[in-house]
């Protein structure tokens, strides 16, 4: 999926990835689906997730499930 997908999304990254080398990503969330991309590549590929899917992966993590 392309970033033009998410025209008027803000994207945004966690406060926690400050001084890691820039190896993170970045989030935009819309009505439907979130986007998550490379935030060195901000013009690169986005992935594409159903809200409640992304959801379900945020509390796996969150409970030490992946």
């Amino acid at each position: 999926m392309s970033v033009h997908q998410f025209p008027t999304s803000v994207w945004r990254k966690s406060s926690r990835s400050q001084g890691n080398g820039g190896q993170c990503v970045e989030v935009a969330v819309t009505t439907d689906r979130v986007g998550v991309r490379d935030s060195k590549e901000p013009r690169g590929a986005v992935l594409a997730f159903d809200r409640s899917a992304f959801s379900s992966f945020l509390a796996a993590l969150k409970a030490g499930r992946l």
